[in-house]
């Protein structure tokens, strides 16, 4: 045993923290003075869900030329993603939470474009966040989807047994909304995958299974890409409302129904997004390189 605990004290290892917004639940790195090595190898180590530290991915908190930091994620088959909304709210609360800025405003690089966060604050403590996401992306050639028409949108898709309503657009991160009649008893492990890699979809897409309730509310569920089924997606709730305010089927400011939570989405007269909901802090710890 001894031995064993010397070994342990000689490998590198990294600190990581474990949040949860909605569902989604990431782990977090501060990655503002160095960045780990072979960061796919590392994001399929830490998300094995049998190791139990990581399930939807790795965030790393980076330092940025332009902006107040820089995310970066990778989910847990090792490629890195573009953007993720509740990704996007946890990391911003985790700068604050281990005393990397005490602003509660803050404007977060990522490959899906710069985003503005707001936390709110309680005697000292972040319990809300809003993060603006910004404009989706709804040219069918900027939304990796092989069709002749120049949206996507309600266009039916062929999907094994089923024939959806399909719509696309991207945040930087792509997301397919199937709208349905029953969120609850959806086969999302079946679906899911299937249109995930369809061929009309050429760089995978994230899945989001919607249905209209009133004009204040719709309920979902989302296959996460490269991941599986998600309790929650920030992104998956705002391509949603998105969607089905162009169809008419529900208002600009709407609750968003999900196993992980209510998250308030609101699109604004400008076209920008904004996502409201709490984040959590599950545990922190140390991870052995």
């Amino acid at each position: 045993m001894t031995g064993i605990m010397e070994k342990m004290e000689k490998m590198e290892k990294i600190k990581f923290t474990k949040m949860q917004a909605f569902g989604n639940d990431y782990v977090y790195i501060d990655a503002t003075k160095e960045i780990p090595e072979d960061l796919g190898g590392l994001a399929k180590r830490m998300c094995d869900r049998h190791f139990g530290i990581g399930s939807d991915g790795i965030v790393l908190l980076c330092s940025s030329e332009r902006c107040d930091f820089r995310m970066r994620i990778f989910n847990p088959d090792g490629t890195e993603a573009e953007m993720c909304g509740n990704a996007l709210r946890s990391v911003s609360k985790f700068a604050y939470f281990h005393g990397l800025t005490d602003k509660t405003r803050l404007t977060v690089e990522t490959l899906g474009g710069d985003k503005t966060v707001d936390l709110r604050v309680e005697n000292g403590q972040v319990v809300d966040i809003s993060a603006s996401i910004g404009k989706p992306e709804l040219r069918a050639d900027q939304v990796p989807v092989r069709t002749e028409k120049e949206r996507f949108i309600d266009q039916p898709l062929v999907v094994g047994d089923r024939i959806f309503n399909a719509s696309s657009l991207s945040w930087g991160n792509p997301h397919t909304v199937l709208r349905i009649e029953d969120a609850e008893h959806i086969d999302v492990e079946k679906y899911g995958p299937m249109v995930e890699n369809m061929e009309c979809f050429p760089e995978r897409t994230n899945v989001t299974f919607a249905q209209p309730v009133d004009d204040g509310h719709i309920r979902i569920r989302e296959w996460e890409r490269g991941t599986g089924e998600t309790l929650g997606c920030g992104t998956g709730c705002c391509s949603a409302v998105v969607i089905f305010n162009m169809l008419g089927l529900c208002g600009r400011t709407v609750d968003v129904e999900q196993p992980g939570g209510i998250l308030h989405v609101r699109w604004d007269e400008e076209g920008v997004v904004h996502m409201t909901g709490p984040s959590h802090v599950v545990y922190g710890g140390e991870f052995y390189l």
